[in-house]
């Protein structure tokens, strides 16, 4: 037998999901040659390995740590991240990272051909999971302050009828933007109103370092269903993300939870409990990644002003891990080869597109590379930008070969 027939049939709901074209380009970062840019890595030296070491060491003093735990997570992890959001541990179902979350839930809560509003941009896992369950997904434009819900509540006036509303409401991936308390307001008093759920996909919230957390959507409806993750804050190895919902909401994506992988690690759950209920270590440790993260943010976003052409805008973050830029006249994904050949990585406009053009538009993280790093990076893609842009170049930014 020939190893063609043995191809996958792949079903209906694989078919219709797209590759990530971060997933893709994370193995051009590992080339040793390029600066990334493109994935949304936490920074590796800032990751609490000391601390992390100590939890995992005091959990395998339990045996039970290494059990089966219950399908919603262990009672101590669900307690731990009900106090880390203020939320009652009723409402928290402990996921293996928050994609597994959003998975879950778009099983939970959407029939094939539902109407699903998101984000344009959007997060390209949003996309996908919702890809997967074959929802009739329609991209709403992301503006400085957020959601256009006023477009949202023109469409529900029109007659569309979303089943669910997905957002990336603070330090928004990629779009680097957050939604004022207004438009937060506002989107919970339309899922009221026209009987939807909103998701508040919020990974980087607590990497805040300019201006006034709004707080989540969650404080303004209760048709919202939230998303956390100790990835960016703690260590993505860990795992663990989490859902905050109703209890009804919570129930079905446990039953749903079950046939995918039955439990979460009851080890690292232990672990994440015991440093989201060490407050003073928690905050020490949360002040010095906001320090870090401000300082980087602050060097990519100052050396690109300088290295990319006067007509490019470039987001100013105040948080999380991402800024957006635009280059009028660009094609983002051409640029990318040239870019790769500059020695940078960076994630094209287009991976991130529901209905909108982005072809000129790209993402860059600031949080992986140390400040001196992200300056030569800068200078890199400014050559990348200028060479696909047809001008000439002088040989004083050239990168050394």
């Amino acid at each position: 037998m020939s190893r063609t027939s043995l191809a996958p049939l792949p079903s209906a709901a694989a078919r219709s999901v797209r590759s990530s074209a971060i997933r893709d380009l994370l193995a051009v970062t590992e080339r040793p040659d390029i600066l990334g840019l493109a994935g949304g890595l936490p920074a590796t030296e800032l990751i609490p390995a000391g601390r992390i070491a100590a939890a995992t060491a005091a959990a395998l003093t339990d045996p039970s740590s290494l059990q089966y735990t219950v399908s919603a997570g262990t009672g101590a992890a669900r307690a731990a991240i009900g106090r880390h959001e203020d939320v009652d541990p009723a409402d928290v179902l402990v996921t293996h990272g928050s994609q597994q979350a959003l998975s879950l839930l778009a099983t939970a809560l959407v029939d094939a051909g539902d109407v699903v509003v998101v984000d344009d941009p959007v997060y390209v896992g949003a996309r996908q999971a919702f890809e997967a369950v074959r929802a009739d997904i329609r991209g709403l434009p992301l503006t400085p302050t957020g959601m256009d819900t006023e477009l949202l509540e023109h469409w529900c006036r029109e007659g569309l009828r979303p089943r669910l509303v997905h957002t990336v409401a603070t330090f928004h991936n990629p779009g680097g933007v957050s939604a004022d308390v207004d438009r937060r307001r506002h989107l919970a008093e339309l899922a009221d109103t026209y009987g939807f759920w909103v998701v508040d996909d919020d990974p980087y919230g607590r990497l805040r370092f300019r201006g006034d957390d709004p707080g989540p959507i969650r404080r303004h409806g209760e048709r919202v269903v939230s998303l956390g993750s100790a990835s960016k804050i703690l260590a993505p190895a860990l795992r663990v993300g989490w859902l905050l919902a109703p209890p009804p909401v919570v129930g079905t994506v446990e039953r749903l939870r079950q046939s995918a992988d039955l439990c979460g690690s009851t080890l690292t759950q232990s672990v994440t409990a015991d440093l989201l209920d060490d407050r003073p270590w928690l905050e020490d440790h949360l002040d010095t990644l906001r320090v870090a993260y401000a300082e980087r943010a602050d060097a990519l976003v100052t050396a690109l002003r300088s290295e990319l052409p006067d007509d490019a805008k470039i987001s100013e973050p105040d948080g999380g891990m991402f800024s957006w830029i635009r280059v009028p006249g660009l094609d983002a994904t051409a640029c990318l080869a040239v870019a790769a050949d500059e020695g940078v990585a960076f994630v094209p406009g287009p991976a991130f597109a529901v209905a909108r053009d982005l072809s000129d538009c790209l993402r860059v993280s600031y949080a992986t590379l140390d400040p001196d790093t992200l300056r030569v990076a800068a200078s890199r893609l400014g050559r990348a930008v200028a060479i696909s842009r047809g001008r000439r170049v002088g040989s004083a930014d050239a990168r050394p070969r």
